[in-house]
């Protein structure tokens, strides 16, 4: 059974694609670049109709949304315990995978593209403005639970909490805001990007992690 994964560099289909390069299954990495619109094509909105990253083709099953990826990814390769087994340690990473998805990336995409949310230009600095320090304060609630870290946020195993963690750390530059400035945090952001799976997949997508540029 093949498996494909339709990514975009640096967007949240790189936890996905950190979990199944971690896994050692053979999969076709395939490239969506997004400012080229190629997510909007025909072609590959007959695979995900709403025109989002990532998707996950394994055999003649087609999943979209990062957290149903995730589900699928942590049954199909159980040995690598990509999620805890069932149980409150399991609830607990779910809770905080989540938060991640649905609060703090929303809160990104406000600052970094405020037309998806509006079209009135006028007030589309205020949406940055005021999301900005929203995201800055969930970067700060962040650091709290990467402090936790043993070594990984779910404990002993790499998960989709840390490289979503990455991710949203990255994210913080094209925001605006220093991500150096959360020491804990930027620590394990740079452990994470150590983890082999994880570099490799950083060489591949062609990422530099900080992207901060002081105004």
């Amino acid at each position: 059974m093949t498996l494909k994964l339709y990514f975009a560099p640096g967007a949240c289909s790189f936890v996905p694609h950190s979990l199944l390069e971690a896994s050692g299954a053979a999969f076709e990495p395939s490239l969506v670049l997004l400012h080229k619109g190629e997510h909007l094509t025909p072609q590959y909105k007959a695979i995900n109709p709403r025109g989002q990253v990532p998707v996950l083709v394994d055999g003649d099953q087609v999943i979209t949304q990062i957290v149903a990826i995730v589900d699928h990814l942590a049954a199909r390769f159980p040995e690598h315990r990509f999620l805890p087994a069932p149980g409150i340690a399991r609830t607990r990473v779910l809770e905080t995978f989540a938060w991640l998805n649905n609060t703090v990336h929303p809160t990104f995409t406000h600052v970094f593209m405020p037309q998806r949310f509006t079209d009135n230009e006028a007030i589309h600095d205020d949406l940055r403005r005021f999301n900005r320090e929203k995201f800055r304060g969930q970067l700060a609630e962040l650091e709290v639970i990467a402090g936790r870290a043993a070594p990984f946020i779910a404990g002993a195993d790499f998960g989709p909490l840390d490289a979503y963690t990455l991710t949203v750390t990255r994210w913080a530059g094209l925001a605006g805001i220093d991500p150096t400035s959360f020491a804990t945090l930027w620590s394990f952001v740079q452990r994470v990007a150590a983890h082999p799976p994880v570099a490799r997949v950083i060489e591949r997508e062609r990422l530099r992690l900080d992207m901060y540029k002081p105004a």
